[in-house]
C-alpha cells in the first residue's frame, strides 16, 4: 500500500471512529416503498434472516407481526422509526457489512408487504474497515 492509500485509509479510520456507521442505511427507492406500504398498512418492520428464497430477501411486515425474540439482533431503526431485525446466525454472516436496503423491479416474498408492488426489496452490502466494524458493534 503506498503513502496515499495509507492516507486515505487513516482517515477513513479516524472518521469511522469519531463517527461510528450506520449498520443500515435506506436509499431513496426504498424511503419511498416504506412510505407507500406503511400508508396501506400502519408502521411497518423488517426482518432479514437468511437461507434460500424468500429468507435470502429482507422481509417488511407490519410492525409486530413477525415475532422477534432472542435469536434476533435488532441492527437498526431506520428511516420512519422502523426496526430492522436480522436472524443472530445470520448475523454472524454479516456483521462485518454495512447493509443498504434498495428497491429492484420483480415480486417480494411471498409473507412481505412489497410482494405485490411490482418491485422488492433488496439488500446491497459494503465492508466495514476493523475500526468501522468494532465501532458499530459497540451500539448493537
Amino acid at each position: 500500500m503506498g503513502v496515499l492509500e495509507t492516507a486515505k485509509a487513516d482517515a477513513t479510520a479516524a472518521a469511522e471512529i469519531s463517527n461510528p456507521p450506520q449498520q443500515v442505511l435506506t436509499t431513496p427507492a426504498a424511503v419511498a416503498l416504506m412510505e407507500k406500504l406503511a400508508a396501506k398498512h400502519g408502521p411497518l418492520m423488517f426482518h432479514q434472516s437468511g437461507g434460500c428464497c424468500d429468507g435470502s430477501s429482507p422481509m417488511c411486515y407490519p410492525l409486530g407481526e413477525f415475532m422477534t425474540g432472542d435469536s434476533d439482533v435488532l441492527l437498526a431503526t431506520i428511516e420512519g422509526g422502523v426496526p430492522f431485525y436480522m436472524s443472530k446466525p445470520q448475523f454472524e454472516y454479516w456483521k462485518h457489512t454495512q447493509l443498504i436496503l434498495d428497491v429492484v423491479p420483480g415480486r417480494g416474498g411471498m409473507f412481505s408487504l412489497d410482494n405485490s408492488e411490482g418491485v422488492r426489496f433488496l439488500i446491497r452490502s459494503r465492508v466495514f474497515t476493523e475500526i468501522g466494524r468494532a465501532s458499530c458493534r459497540e451500539r448493537v
